[in-house]
């Protein structure tokens, strides 16, 4: 295949390269090694996936580097691949980087062999070499390009060495034309293949070599293809890729005798792939079964299709025990700042002669909004610790493998759970992460039901009412509402599966699509990745407490302040009021009629956090998180008959109405429509009042 050459204003030859690789293998890190802060950052034409894209020179070249989307193989079944895929295959690219997770080496070969039968210049980067080494495994680096026939060069994004070798190899391997000598050892398939029907030998041309009956095929359908299609190049991969019927490939180069491919061999081709891997893996590489042994042993428990669920269920209890425990011991020392900050601001203003609106604006609006959601940031930082304690440890891949089965009975791929496991934490990333699936309903219906996995901007709702109702059974309570989310986001998903008869027809979607998901290596997390994670949430959150919150605190203080006859110190005569038992029939019926809650629910759509701090307004309540505030607020909640069972309602409806503003404007990017958007909170708000009645009347059969 020919490869253009670019030549710069400057006159020294330009080397375009696409890094390609699984997710998780350190390919940005080490785009990012090469290029630093010269980059670009936009989406790919079309398309909601990064493109990311950047400049450096090295000795007497210019390097073009693009960061391509990970991908686990160039079978175009998500967008990420697709886009991948179709870059590859441009005359874009000069040659490719397969950047490798070396410890994980096994899994990312399936990705290599199919960049080799693409034809371009590949060279493979075994990253984080440093792990291999400090697992006690070896990886040999002789024998590996020998059974490849690519360049492999060793390299530790994370340490910077290797880089220069690297683009040293890219730079002179862009133009070749032919692969390096393929050296394989099959013992007596050499003699048997040789006396094979094919007119040349294979295990010298090629290093993914299969079975003589794909052989065959490939041989007559590549006839096929020159008589048809002369011009076209890399006429053996266009050819497993119609061996595999492959959709996109079908259709540019349909064949003139269709009955050449009477089944798809896509299956077979796979197999035959990871048995060469397995033997290429045998020869390679050293000392990699007792760590193994360690991974597969707590897998046989933490993957057990009886017991995977229940554990996991029970470490997110222990999650909430220690959130609870810990954090509220650190938020006692957060309330006690905050009443003396408000007191003090209060007696400040006063002494001032600062005039008592202005007065209540700044203490009873915004010290008592944003102050009280910032006691909770104890609770928020120790949910976050935990959470990126399970991810970097490995544990979190494993919940996902365990639900494939359960998302695939349910009409979804086993990919959908992904994103579900990320809106525990925030649900823009997570609807964010539904780009990954490969189909366009699973990506709609994965969004629809996102939503109702309770987010960490909830738990201050939990923590407050579980607190001033439940007593020692606060961390019951307030648990229980993360998994009535997952109940409710299974039970709509299989719903919809069941009336969604187009859905049941696609027979991927029948239980068929499978989850192709890393399982890393248990590990020890790494403490500089966690404070990462925990850090960029918590600056998060505090960013909304001093924007989102402060803002919201400040219209509720005027909604609660201002009625048709200005300034009013009469709550029940004010716009909020009015607006509040205008709608307040609605939420009768599910324990929830007091225009008080009410508005505050309103409140909380421009974040969940705002039902907090809504309240304390709503009730006057300045410091509604110390336990003096607590005790006004439960005797100002007992005084309108508001009582546990209503917080359990309240806590449910919270839990599944409409998502904050952020989350609404993330699922019109990603549906790109305005009416899904408003089906979606429609569905939502619909929901969460059919669930929070069924709580509602089903708890006063027993209270």
């Amino acid at each position: 295949m020919e490869h253009k050459t670019h030549t710069p204003e400057g006159g020294k030859p330009s080397v375009s390269i696409g890094f390609v690789g699984n997710p998780n293998c350190g390919k940005t890190t080490l785009f990012n090694a090469y290029t630093g802060a010269n980059l670009k950052v936009a989406n790919w034409p079309g398309v909601t996936v990064e493109k990311k894209e950047g400049r450096f020179r090295l000795h007497d070249h210019e390097y073009r580097l693009v960061d391509l989307p990970g991908a686990y193989s160039l079978t175009s079944y998500t967008m990420e691949e697709q886009v991948t895929r179709q870059y590859i295959l441009s005359d874009e690219v000069d040659v490719l980087i397969d950047v490798a997770d070396a410890s994980a080496l096994e899994r990312n070969l399936y990705l290599t062999l199919q960049l080799i039968e693409l034809g371009k210049p590949v060279i493979l980067a075994l990253n984080m070499m440093d792990i291999v080494e400090k697992r006690g495994m070896e990886i040999d680096t002789h024998r590996l390009p020998e059974m490849l026939g690519i360049p492999v060069i060793p390299v530790s994004a994370r340490r910077k060495t290797g880089l220069d070798i690297l683009m040293h190899a890219a730079a002179h391997h862009k133009d070749a034309e032919e692969s390096m000598p393929l050296i394989h050892h099959h013992g007596s398939q050499p003699s048997s293949t040789s006396a094979t029907r094919h007119p040349h030998q294979h295990h010298k041309e090629f290093a993914m070599v299969y079975s003589d009956e794909i052989e065959d095929k490939i041989d007559q359908v590549m006839e096929q293809l020159l008589k048809q299609y002369p011009s076209l190049q890399n006429l053996r991969w266009h050819a497993i890729k119609l061996l595999e019927k492959d959709p996109e490939i079908t259709k540019a180069f349909p064949l003139a005798d269709p009955a050449l491919i009477s089944r798809s061999y896509e299956q077979d081709i796979i197999n035959e792939k990871y048995a060469f891997i397995k033997e290429v893996i045998d020869e390679v590489l050293v000392n990699k079964d007792k760590k193994a042994a360690v991974t597969d042993k707590a897998d046989s428990l933490m993957t057990h299709p009886v017991w995977g669920l229940p554990i996991f269920l029970l470490i997110m209890a222990l999650v909430f025990f220690f959130t609870f425990t810990v954090g509220d011991w650190l938020k006692g020392y957060f309330e006690l700042g905050l009443e003396a900050f408000s007191g003090g601001a209060a007696s400040l203003l006063t002494y001032l002669q600062v005039a008592p609106p202005l007065i209540s604006l700044l203490v009873d609006g915004i010290i008592a909004g944003v102050g009280g959601i910032l006691t909770f940031l104890p609770n928020i930082v120790i949910l976050f610790l935990a959470l990126a304690f399970l991810e970097d440890s490995g544990y979190m891949a494993r919940v996902a493998y365990v639900m494939d089965g359960i998302m695939g009975r349910l009409g979804l791929s086993g990919r959908s759970f992904i994103p579900m496991i990320l809106g525990f934490g925030c649900t823009v990333p997570a609807i964010m992460a539904s780009r990954a699936l490969e189909n366009r309903r699973d990506r709609f219906k994965t969004m629809l039901i996102t939503p109702f996995m309770s987010c960490s901007a909830r738990l201050p709702i939990y923590v407050l009412f579980s607190q001033l109702f439940f007593g020692k059974f606060a961390m019951l309570a307030a648990y229980s509402m993360y998994v009535l989310g997952l109940l409710v986001a299974v039970l709509c998903a299989l719903i919809i599966h069941l009336f969604d008869r187009k859905t049941k027809d696609d027979a991927h979607l029948a239980g068929g699509s499978s989850l192709l998901i890393e399982l890393p290596e248990y590990k020890a997390p790494s403490a500089h990745t966690i404070f990462i994670y925990v850090w960029e949430k918590v600056k998060d959150y505090l960013t909304k407490a001093g924007t989102t919150i402060f803002i919201a605190s400040i219209l509720m203080w005027f909604l609660l302040n201002f009625g048709p006859q200005g300034y009013s110190l009469d709550m029940s005569q004010t716009f909020g009021s009015q607006i509040g038992q205008w709608i307040v029939p609605f939420f009768a019926p599910i324990g929830l009629g007091f225009w008080q809650i009410v508005v505050a629910l309103i409140a909380g759509i421009s974040a969940k956090e705002v039902v907090v701090s809504s309240c304390a307004v709503l009730f006057s309540v300045g410091n509604a998180t110390t336990a003096a505030g607590m005790a006004e607020l439960t005797q100002a909640l007992s005084a309108i008959g508001f009582g546990p069972l209503n917080a359990y309602a309240l806590m449910t409806f919270s839990l599944l109405y409409v998502p904050c503003a952020a989350t609404l404007a993330t699922i019109k990017k990603e549906s790109e429509s305005w009416a899904w958007t408003g089906l979606t909170a429609a569905f939502q708000i619909a929901v969460a009042w059919a669930v929070t009645f069924v709580v509602y009347h089903v708890g006063a059969l027993f209270l």
